[in-house]
């Protein structure tokens, strides 16, 4: 079973690397603690986190492997939006933060369909998320990520709902591709400022 996860990783890894010119970087798979509620509530079972110069995969056995895929797109295009940036890491603020969840989640929705998607994707509806994005958001998009107050925003706590900063993202990116074509390879580049010049709410 292990074997097969790590063939079936390096060739998801081989065929987006290829389509997206993306860099090469090492990978690691490691067994996600089912007795993890938390992450298993909103992962569904998996959950990654993504550096400029490696990946990490935590994994439950899975009965659909299109979910290994869809985990592995949304972390690798962190990974090629991160090397496409003109800036550091540290020095993202909330707009990038969100800006790079939303568009890593629509390349899952375009290569794996909407169904892989996180329910945080369509957990709230545009209205709700004008008057979050009036209440919290508009007024701190140039916040640093060594503020607390940055990933209370992004992840959705201290009261918030969970996940806001992702749902948030993906809004702001349906709506950009709904006013404008761009490929994939191209919102490696594009700065975060880019995708909320025209932003309705």
């Amino acid at each position: 079973m292990a074997q097969r996860i790590w063939e079936k990783t390096q060739a998801i890894y081989q065929k987006y690397k290829k389509a997206w010119k993306g860099p090469k970087i090492p990978i690691f798979i490691f067994p996600m603690d089912h007795t993890n509620i938390g992450l298993m509530k909103e992962g569904k079972g998996k959950s990654g986190v993504s550096f400029k110069d490696k990946l990490f995969l935590f994994l439950t056995p899975m009965d659909d492997e299109k979910k290994l895929e869809a985990l592995f797109v949304h972390e690798y295009h962190h990974v090629c939006r991160m090397n496409g940036q003109k800036k550091r890491v540290e020095d993202y603020t909330l707009l990038d933060s969100i800006i790079l969840e939303g568009l890593a989640e629509h390349a899952v929705a375009r290569h794996c369909g909407e169904a892989y998607t996180g329910e945080w994707s369509k957990r709230f509806t545009k209205k709700e998320l004008g008057g979050y994005w009036k209440r919290y958001f508009s007024g701190n998009l140039s916040m640093r990520r060594e503020n607390p107050l940055h990933d209370r925003l992004l992840f959705g706590l201290g009261g918030r709902p969970k996940l806001l900063g992702y749902a948030m993202g993906y809004e702001i990116i349906t709506q950009y591709q709904q006013q404008e074509n761009f490929s994939e390879k191209a919102s490696f580049q594009m700065p975060s400022e880019q995708f909320i010049k025209d932003l309705k709410f």
